[in-house]
């Protein structure tokens, strides 16, 4: 927090709170009226809330998505750093309060356009949030902390959950929309994979003439490792670096951030990584 410019944290706060309130307009407006569940711990809400809806004990899908992050948000605090968990948390109480400002309305009956337009708001708001180094908490915090404690399958855990989910709606609110449920998730996947990124893992190639001061404060703020190599220049036949770094999706602004002050002449080149062998994290971090 305190390398960060007060520019860089008025944008981030921005987006935080525009993308909080599309989530929040997202189920609101759309996918709450018409029955049909989002995908991770907002969806776990939204079901808890509907099994207490017949009883004196009913509570709000927006307090009881932020009362399900509490856990996540202190495992997060521990586990993966204060930025992106800070970042995450004023995400999920933002949209608590918007989902309380905002009245629980259907823009339309239509089941389908409720579930795809409900999708797309939603994912609009998460893509954005995700670009610029935060979240919407819940699964993305889960799958930071799994990816820095141990390198394992976030793919599975997510599908397993939302597969819990749909089925979940398929009993509740019948099967009608539970497959609508299951379009959501599709159309929220989509556009998030396209205005961010479908890989949770990412490997920057950086070429720099600043090797041993982008090494050191990668390293400090980041917790990563790298491999170094020694190359040349095509053109301009200079020794230079290049510096290999495989991290996460959630770290890509930070990392965008580190190079753009170190050294913003740096060619940097971001790949999608499908797996990873061997040691992921620093030593310490395990």
């Amino acid at each position: 927090m305190k390398s960060q410019s007060i520019q860089q944290v008025l944008k981030i706060s921005i987006i935080v709170i525009i993308g909080a309130l599309l989530n929040a307009a997202a189920l609101n407006l759309f996918l709450i009226p018409a029955k049909v569940l989002a995908g991770g711990v907002t969806g776990i809400a939204q079901l808890i809330s509907a099994l207490l809806e017949p009883t004196s004990f009913h509570i709000s899908t927006g307090i009881l998505l932020l009362l399900l992050n509490i856990p996540v948000v202190y495992a997060g605090w521990i586990k993966v750093g204060r930025r992106f968990t800070f970042y995450s948390t004023a995400s999920v109480a933002l949209t608590t309060l918007f989902m309380e400002l905002i009245p629980l309305h259907p823009l339309t009956d239509d089941i389908l356009l409720n579930a795809v337009f409900g999708g797309v708001v939603q994912a609009i708001g998460s893509g954005l949030t995700l670009k610029f180094g935060a979240s919407g908490g819940g699964m993305d915090i889960i799958a930071m902390i799994l990816t820095r404690v141990k390198d394992r399958p976030i793919g599975f855990y997510m599908f397993a959950l939302n597969g819990v989910i749909i089925l979940s709606a398929g009993f509740l609110f019948g099967w009608r929309r539970a497959l609508y449920t299951l379009l959501q998730l599709y159309v929220s996947i989509r556009v998030v994979d396209a205005i961010h990124t479908s890989y949770v893992k990412l490997t920057a190639w950086v070429v720099t003439d600043k090797a041993n001061e982008l090494q050191q404060v990668i390293a400090r703020q980041m917790y990563r490792g790298l491999t170094r190599i020694s190359a040349k220049g095509g053109y301009t036949n200079k020794d230079k670096d290049v510096l290999m770094i495989v991290f996460t999706r959630y770290e890509l602004y930070q990392l965008k951030q580190i190079i753009k002050a170190v050294d913003p002449h740096a060619f940097t080149n971001i790949v999608e990584t499908t797996d990873v062998f061997g040691l992921f994290m620093r030593k310490k971090e395990q």
